[in-house]
């Protein structure tokens, strides 16, 4: 793997202010209407727990787990910056364990413009880097993390999932 699919760094401009992303990220009622949906649980506090819970929709589907992805929070910096661990379960036979996201969120010089920053370490989890960076779209994995923030970009700014998983 190289350096460059061990550090995947996402950065998007959002029209929304910094609280606005900060809740998309870490409320459930946001997290379910953009990129693969689930429910978001965090614990926000260091050490405290995060969980993403698959919704109904994603239940339909055989074999998906009721915890999708789990961690723990290292640093929350409400609404600048989120420091977490991060484990997908959603593939029982590929479980690569835990990699390191970052969110940071900074006001543009733009008015009503934000910038959020993703910084996902996946350093030891080789398959997992793959999916993130979308590479297994065609696998019907998704386009990683530049569809889940183009979804978030999209919510954010229009009101309207961009995809509507229901």
């Amino acid at each position: 793997m190289t350096t460059a699919d061990a550090f995947q760094i996402y950065a998007v401009y959002i029209k929304a202010t910094p609280e606005a992303i900060w809740d998309a990220i870490t409320k459930p009622e946001w997290s379910q209407q953009y990129g693969y949906g689930g429910l978001v649980d965090y614990d926000l506090r260091a050490g405290g727990a995060f969980r993403s819970r698959a919704d109904d929709a994603m239940k339909e589907y055989p074999g998906v787990p009721d915890v999708i992805v789990d961690g723990e929070v290292i640093e929350s910096d409400p609404p600048k910056k989120l420091v977490q661990t991060w484990r997908m379960l959603m593939d029982a036979d590929n479980v690569e364990g835990f990699t390191t996201l970052t969110y940071e969120i900074v006001q543009s010089s733009r008015p009503g413009v934000a910038k959020l920053t993703v910084t996902h370490d996946l350093t030891n989890a080789p398959d997992l880097a793959e999916m993130v960076a979308g590479r297994r779209e065609s696998e019907g994995a998704g386009g990683g993390w530049n569809e889940v923030l183009s979804g978030m970009k999209t919510l954010l700014e229009t009101g309207q999932p961009m995809v509507n998983w229901g």
